[in-house]
């Protein structure tokens, strides 16, 4: 069993900056993609950024969000983060980790087989 719980998250104004972290418990993660999704209220979940964990790093981003937001890992921590600069109000919503048991990158929710409880980021303009 895997549990993730993510932290971080708040109210910021327009253009200011959040990380967002990603505690991993219950197994090893030494072949796991790792990723971000968010929910806005009536929309449905978007994928956000991914970290390949394992065969190679590797990261992958949403359009929306590339060159603001930056994933990354603490390995010794089994930590995942998401730095989020320059936000914008279309950014709020509610940002859910989750874990895919596989390094293949995968865009789509239903690819995840773990979930953390999400945390809420408001950024006000």
């Amino acid at each position: 069993q895997v549990q993730l719980v993510e932290s971080g998250g708040g109210l910021v104004q327009a253009g200011g900056s959040l990380r967002l972290s990603c505690v991993a418990s219950g197994r090893a993660f030494s072949s796991y993609t790792m990723g971000w999704f968010r929910q806005a209220p009536g929309k449905e979940r978007e994928f956000v950024a991914a970290f390949r964990w394992g065969s190679g790093d590797a990261t992958f981003y949403a359009e929306s969000v590339k060159g603001r937001f930056t994933i990354s890992r603490d390995n010794a921590k089994n930590t995942v983060y998401l730095q989020m600069n320059s936000l914008k109000p279309e950014d709020t919503a509610v940002y859910s980790c989750a874990a895919r048991t596989s390094v293949v990158i995968k865009t789509t929710p239903e690819s995840y087989n773990y979930w953390g409880q999400g945390t809420q980021v408001t950024v006000s303009s």
